[in-house]
Formats: C-alpha cells, sequence, structure tokens
C-alpha cells in the first residue's frame, strides 16, 4: 500500500472499533491487527489512537456540519427550513451510524473541539439568524432568539440520538413529529411567557386554587 492508502486503511478499520468500544475502550494493539500491520506502522501514520481519534472526528464534524448547514442556507418557509434540518440529521445517522456514535461518545479530554457539543453549538447560531427576523416579524423580542435557537436545535438533536437505537418509527415519521411539537409551538408563542402558580407552588405546599393562572 502506499502511504496515502495505509492511513485510509487504518481510519476505516478504527472508526467502527471507535464506534463500538468508545476511544478509551480502543486499543492500538486491537487497530493494529484489525489492520494486519504491526503497532509502530499506527505510530508512524497517526502517533497513536488520538491521532487516528481525531482526524475520523474532523471528517464526520464536516460531513454533518455540511448537512444541517446546507438545509438552513437554502432558505424558504421556516417550517421548511425546520422540517429539513431535523430529516439532515436523520439522514446523516441512518447513513453514517458509527460516525454519529463516535461523535456523541465522550470525548478525550484534550479533544477541546470537534465534539457533537460543539458542533451544535454552530448550527444553533445559524438557526438564531433564522429565528430572529421572524420573531421581529411577529412581535416577539429578537433577543430571546439565541435561546430558542438552542432549544431547537437541542430537541431535535436529543431526539436524533434516541433514534440512533431505536430507529423506529422511520425518520420522516420522526421529522414529521419534531416538526409538529416546534413549529406548531412556535406559531402560538406568547409574547411574555410565565409560569403558572401551581408550578412555582414550593413542594409540600397544597393549596385550594385549581385553575392554572398565572403567577
Amino acid at each position: 500500500m502506499t502511504g496515502h492508502e495505509r492511513r485510509e486503511q487504518l481510519l476505516e478499520v478504527s472508526r467502527p472499533l471507535f464506534a463500538d468500544k468508545g476511544f478509551e475502550g480502543t486499543s492500538v494493539e486491537e487497530i493494529a491487527a484489525r489492520a494486519g500491520v504491526s503497532k509502530p506502522v499506527v505510530y508512524e501514520h497517526f502517533g497513536g489512537k488520538e491521532g487516528i481519534y481525531a482526524v475520523i472526528v474532523d471528517r464526520e464534524v464536516a460531513i454533518l456540519l455540511t448537512a444541517l448547514t446546507g438545509s438552513l442556507r437554502e432558505g424558504g418557509h421556516p417550517r421548511v427550513i425546520v422540517e429539513r434540518t431535523a430529516l439532515a440529521l436523520l439522514d446523516y445517522i441512518e447513513t453514517n451510524t458509527d460516525g454519529f456514535r463516535i461523535l456523541v461518545r465522550d470525548s478525550p479530554v484534550a479533544q477541546a473541539t470537534g465534539t457533537f457539543s460543539s458542533l451544535i453549538g454552530d448550527v444553533a447560531t445559524q438557526v438564531e439568524e433564522v429565528l430572529a427576523p421572524q420573531f421581529e416579524r411577529q412581535g416577539l423580542d429578537p433577543a430571546t432568539a439565541p435561546m430558542y435557537a438552542q432549544m431547537l436545535v437541542g430537541m431535535i438533536a436529543l431526539t436524533g440520538q434516541w433514534w440512533l437505537d431505536a430507529r423506529a418509527p422511520g425518520k420522516h415519521e420522526v421529522a414529521a413529529h419534531l416538526v409538529n411539537l416546534s413549529w406548531n409551538g412556535l406559531q402560538s408563542l406568547e409574547a411574555e411567557p410565565r409560569l403558572t402558580r401551581a408550578a412555582m407552588r414550593p413542594r409540600g405546599r397544597t393549596g385550594n386554587r385549581a385553575d392554572g393562572g398565572h403567577a
């Protein structure tokens, strides 16, 4: 093999190992054995499993970020944007299952960037740019757009993590339910939402008021 081919082979055999066992549970010995090479070959190309892991994570982040940001940049009605973004994540999970498992696992302490949480933060920033003008048009405070962007992206991301193993219902149905909750909720946002008195009542206290009045 050429040097490039060997590197790609090592990455290919390492990917399912990291997905199945995580970073800590995967050893250089296992990687070398899967590739049919000696341990020094792994060190020669990547300096250890940290180097292989970093390249795999960077590639997966790039693939997923491209898919998600592409769905956001296409523009169109906000509901359609939410639909496309939800489907983009589910499509990625379906076609890059090992990659997604690696992204959502705990990363090494030294891996400060390139994590799933940092990727979600990048996407949330772009969602914020979509929400802010929509809020202004609806008479809502655009300063709250960053918070709602985190909520929306977090909901989609966590649902994706659940669907990673559940795989039922199908991705189109899951995306439809996500949009049902997020869009139908966003469509009727209150300008000044407040908690009910019942929610704010200290634990252990009881009262006779049974309505849902605001505090």
